[in-house]
């Protein structure tokens, strides 16, 4: 399935809406209306490296990592930054800027079909804005770990 986009257009950064104010962000394409076809669709878990120590420390089962979930041919996470918008963003899947890819886990599958799951995506994200980031406590684990639950009933 494809949403209808230009090519590249998934930068990771949000992208202005101008239909509400209050929605300062809208970080979604537009999902391509043949493509809304009902069903059930892979949902995976994408891991990156967030430091390259995590190539000696991985084997120890220790690591230091972020993770997007991937569906309809997409990815989302959840990053910080200074304002009380949403911290949600979209990125072409397993091509996170400023990580390296390490593995794509198979999480289970969603009965939403394209048009759903932006939905979705939408209503979660105001849960996470981007000054509400913490390292601990609300990082893009935690992010993934929610989405996950909601859309597969399987937690990371």
């Amino acid at each position: 399935m494809k949403w209808a986009s230009k090519k590249g257009s998934h930068s990771g950064r949000p992208i202005r809406k101008r239909e509400k104010l209050a929605a300062r962000f809208c970080i979604f394409p537009r999902v391509d209306s043949a493509a809304s076809s009902p069903g059930y669709a892979p949902v995976y878990l994408n891991v990156y490296d967030l430091t390259p120590i995590n190539g000696y420390m991985y084997w120890a089962g220790l690591g230091i990592f972020h993770s997007g979930v991937e569906v309809y041919g997409a990815e989302y996470a959840f990053g910080a930054h200074d304002f009380p918008t949403s911290g949600v963003f979209e990125v072409e899947p397993r091509q996170c800027p400023g990580f390296k890819f390490r593995k794509s886990i198979f999480m289970g599958t969603t009965s939403l079909n394209p048009f759903e799951v932006r939905e979705f995506m939408e209503q979660q994200s105001m849960s996470y804005f981007g000054d509400t980031y913490h390292l601990i406590a609300k990082n893009c684990n935690h992010f993934c770990d929610d989405i996950c639950y909601k859309l597969t009933g399987n937690k990371i």
